[in-house]
């Protein structure tokens, strides 16, 4: 028989079993051999890619910034080769209620002595890069606001809706004065009522960043990495088969992967001493 690719994935709710069942037998359709291992959080599944477990890795881009330093420091490459069309040049948003007296402008300076709502503390985007685009206009937590952090799911890097839906309800109730969130959360959070119409307001907006990509490990054999990408690539919206699956992965189409996209993610992992430049994790109080 022959010896399947083996992919990692974090089982950060139940419906990755689903995919990832529909994924194999959409390969096994093409004569493609493929199995997948689940993992309970990134930090073991980036591990997992350096010990010869796993051939490649659906992986969230902090998962990313770690493999890549973690490669490097070996003398050894991380390539990401696929992403989905909604992995690409996202936002996140600062929200308050519309009775706030922050105003909506470019003057961040009204937030100093707020409180102001974050994600779980992996979160790249309710946590890291919101502290980073904080920071970056001059206001630290701790000295110019009060950050409060809702820590949900450690180890899945907010591959969840869990710390930024507790944000969003502390906002409502009157618990923090504003609230980060990924952009399409807040979206979706108004579709919900959670947020209802009219309620809330954006203040700030990050810089865009991407999200995850298909990483390959180091030594994985190239071809079967190449036919992967080729079968992954080939999945198209319109076959009833394959619709399904990319739905539940919430995406359109699969795009080539491209790395050009983490800078705010590696600036803010930097400032926020989350990883050193080996992927060894500098963060204190992180729980996975």
């Amino acid at each position: 028989m022959t010896t399947p690719l083996m992919m990692g994935a974090v089982a950060y709710a139940p419906k990755v079993v689903t995919i990832w069942e529909g994924f194999k037998e959409y390969f096994r359709r093409h004569d493609f051999e493929f199995d997948y291992v689940l993992y309970s959080n990134y930090e073991r599944q980036v591990e997992a890619q350096f010990d010869g477990s796993i051939a490649i890795a659906w992986n969230s881009p902090l998962a990313w910034v770690r493999a890549d330093r973690m490669a490097r420091a070996r003398g050894q490459t991380a390539r990401a080769v696929a992403m989905r069309d909604t992995d690409c040049d996202l936002t996140s948003v600062l929200v308050v209620r519309s009775d706030s007296a922050v105003a909506t402008s470019d003057d961040l300076a009204q937030l100093t002595g707020k409180v102001i709502g974050f994600g779980a503390i992996d979160s790249p985007q309710a946590n890291l890069i919101p502290l980073d685009h904080l920071r970056q206009n001059g206001l630290i937590a701790g000295r110019d606001y009060t950050a409060r952090r809702f820590d949900v799911l450690g180890g899945k890097h907010g591959d969840h809706i869990g710390g930024e839906r507790e944000a969003a309800l502390a906002l409502m109730a009157g618990e923090i004065d504003a609230a980060w969130m990924i952009d399409g959360n807040h979206m979706a959070f108004s579709r919900e009522g959670l947020l209802p119409a009219s309620a809330t307001r954006i203040v700030a907006r990050t810089g865009h960043y991407d999200h995850c990509n298909f990483t390959v490990s180091p030594g994985a054999p190239e071809d079967k990495i190449a036919r992967f990408t080729e079968l992954l690539l080939a999945m198209r919206w319109e076959d009833p088969l394959v619709r399904p699956l990319l739905e539940l992965e919430g995406l359109k189409t699969w795009l080539p992967g491209r790395t050009s996209g983490y800078d705010l993610l590696i600036r803010a992992t930097d400032d926020e001493r989350f990883y050193d430049a080996e992927g060894n994790i500098l963060a204190t109080n992180y729980r996975y």
